[in-house]
């Protein structure tokens, strides 16, 4: 099979804090002959210091045409110095990387723009860069600069255009040039959000296409909507490359706290039990209002569901189930249990406990839930903090109604609360 994208051995080393060079006058050197003569030692040279390090160590992977694959990591994990290397900005130090398809890249807001030229100038650039005839270009001018919004500035130069203006023409470019392959680094950080709804939309579009995409993000909603396989780097190695998108870039959102799958739902295996002489738990989930398993994000304005299934061996008045919900950043968002209010008896059996996340409450982000299970102040069978039974939800966008809210705003949760208007 002939890959796309290709590395073996990938690895980047630089060089921090690199000698200063001491230039000499005719004065300086007599005096420094002057004093080896006499038999003194030159002082030594300022700044002469320096540490190697490693950007990238040892990165290999291979990507099949047609694949949109997201690499993620925290800063400095070396994610950018490999896009660079796979666009052939910059060469590595060991290894190699084989390329199978024209590359388009998007690394920064206005790269490959030269300031002085016009936008018009720029986008026949750009393309030729890319490896476009002139009239390849001509014919998908228009649409690029539609695309862009920027029509009444093209025959500016791109020195007078803001960070947003620039970005929204570079991406046009590279997205509209039909390169096989296209390389985009967090370049949807910028622009408002109309436009990055545009972005993903586009590169979706592409994405159906065949073309092989390589996307950097660290909106990880962003990458769980486009990408079908994630690559995580930390330090400069490949730490995991998976194609349950989902599950990876929940683990990398909780970090090395959590080393449990991270999944919408937890089921009873071999080796993987809760059970003890009260009951046994056969399954804990989230689920959608159609019975699925939710395993992606969820929009902010689709209610979810817990549900936990239990096989019930012996009765006790006492029995408190529900969750704890926890975000990303540790911080216990609350506490529901099935002794919140007046509930019935749970007698022998099998029972389903379920309960609903309102829709329109929580915040865009990643929660972790964890099964609540005890006898009421006697006993812990599963605790927060303390269980290896958890499940996964991940709140995305479409956080209200209003304009002025399209994305993620502060606070834990994002309720849609009713204001009544009275004139007094």
């Amino acid at each position: 099979m002939t890959f796309a994208v290709e590395t073996h051995g990938l690895g980047k080393q630089y060089v921090r804090g690199a000698a200063q060079r001491h230039f000499h006058t005719l004065r300086d050197a007599l005096s420094e002959w002057a004093g080896r003569a006499a038999g003194r030692k030159p002082p030594p040279e300022s700044g002469s210091g320096t540490e190697q390090f490693w950007a990238l160590k040892d990165v290999s992977f291979a990507i099949e045409p047609g694949e949109v694959v997201g690499i993620i990591g925290r800063n400095g994990s070396g994610k950018s110095t490999l896009l660079k290397i796979i666009a052939q900005i910059t060469a590595p130090t060991v290894g190699e990387v084989r390329l199978h398809g024209r590359t388009g890249t998007l690394l920064e807001v206005g790269t490959g723009f030269h300031p002085e030229l016009t936008g018009r100038e720029n986008v026949f650039l750009n393309g030729t860069i890319l490896g476009m005839h002139r009239t390849e270009i001509a014919q998908k001018f228009d649409e690029i600069v539609a695309f862009s919004g920027v029509e009444d500035f093209i025959d500016t130069p791109v020195k007078r255009y803001s960070s947003g203006m620039q970005m929204r023409l570079a991406f046009a470019v590279a997205a509209h040039l039909d390169p096989e392959i296209l390389v985009i680094d967090e370049v949807l950080a910028v622009g408002d959000a109309e436009f990055q709804k545009k972005c993903l939309g586009k590169i979706e579009d592409l994405s159906h296409t065949g073309r092989t995409i390589l996307f950097v993000s660290h909106n990880m909603a962003v990458v769980d909507q486009l990408c079908q396989r994630v690559i995580l780097l930390d330090h400069g190695s490949l730490i995991e490359d998976s194609t349950d998108a989902y599950a990876l870039t929940s683990r990398y959102l909780f970090g090395d706290s959590s080393k449990i799958t991270a999944s919408g739902e937890w089921r009873t295996s071999p080796g993987h039990r809760l059970e003890n002489d009260y009951f046994s738990l056969n399954l804990f989930r989230v689920r959608d209002d159609h019975d699925n398993t939710i395993s992606t994000a969820l929009p902010n304005d689709q209610q979810a569901i817990v549900e936990i299934s239990l096989t019930i061996k012996k009765q006790h008045p006492n029995f408190t189930f529900g969750y704890s919900m926890t975000n990303e950043a540790g911080t216990c968002v609350y506490w529901s249990t099935t002794t919140d209010e007046k509930y019935p008896q749970i007698i022998p059996g099998k029972v389903l406990l379920s309960s609903a996340i309102p829709k329109k409450f929580l915040n865009q982000g990643l929660f972790r839930l964890e099964l609540i299970a005890a006898i009421h102040h006697l006993e812990w069978f599963s605790e927060p903090n303390a269980t290896p039974v958890v499940a996964f939800l991940r709140i995305n966008g479409v956080l209200r109604d209003s304009r002025h809210w399209p994305n993620t705003r502060p606070g834990v949760l994002a309720p849609n609360l009713t204001w009544h208007t009275r004139y007094v």
